[in-house]
């Protein structure tokens, strides 16, 4: 038996046959099914840049805006859920209070969907010192490390502000805060390169990301990932 690190209940983990018969590593279940129905999955119709729901079209309204700035080079996401109220309070407890259990949560919401995008490299998007500081750890880094091989210190970022403090006019007029540390003895161009975020609000922060990357080596395939949507 498990306790559900959400709702602290016993439950038993739901084992398939996959599993059983499989020599990988199985990624442990830390919460129980209830919990689990909280969180929901992003519609099939989705907006094809983005992977945010959409009521028509195949471009939502917000990548229209970015193909204003950015024409043809929009940014590919890839996502998980919806960011719902059950998303929400997750990641109040997760960031604000510093719950560092809890991505244990976060990476079984997003293992198996992540494990399916193929990287030359993945970058987690850094948490500025005042943060790291607050939390005593990286929030990002800390949910993908287990499940993905991470590029560390390739990102490198200035104190801002929090992005969950801003509207959405605030975000998108949010100014570069991204640099990338050239002391790193790799060549990225031709690469793929995978960035990772918890949640993906108005693409603002993980284009800035891209572009700074994109500055220094401009032949890599950037792509993004996030677990909410």
């Amino acid at each position: 038996m498990n306790s559900c690190l959400l709702c602290g209940q016993q439950f038993a983990p739901a084992i398939s046959l996959r599993q059983v018969f499989s020599w990988r590593k199985v990624h442990a279940q830390r919460i129980c099914m209830q919990c689990r129905a909280k969180f929901q999955a992003l519609t099939d119709h989705r907006c094809s840049v983005c992977a945010g729901e959409l009521a028509q079209n195949d471009v939502c309204l917000n990548c229209r805006t970015w193909r204003k700035i950015y024409g043809s080079s929009l940014l590919h996401h890839h996502a998980v859920l919806r960011y719902n109220s059950a998303a929400h309070d997750l990641m109040v407890n997760y960031k604000r209070y510093g719950d560092y259990a809890l991505r244990a949560v976060l990476q079984e919401l997003c293992y198996q969907e992540l494990r399916q995008i193929k990287a030359d490299y993945y970058v987690s998007i850094p948490t500025s010192a005042t943060h790291l500081v607050k939390r005593q750890f990286d929030t990002i880094s800390a949910i993908y490390g287990d499940i993905v091989p991470l590029t560390p210190a390739l990102l490198k970022v200035s104190d801002c502000g929090a992005q969950g403090s801003k509207n959405r006019i605030e975000r998108l007029r949010s100014g570069q805060t991204f640099g990338v540390n050239h002391d790193l003895a790799f060549d990225f161009n031709q690469c793929k390169i995978l960035l990772l975020d918890d949640i993906y609000t108005t693409g603002r922060t993980l284009y800035h990301a891209r572009d700074a990357l994109s500055a220094v080596f401009p032949a890599a395939r950037i792509e993004s990932f996030s677990i909410y949507r």
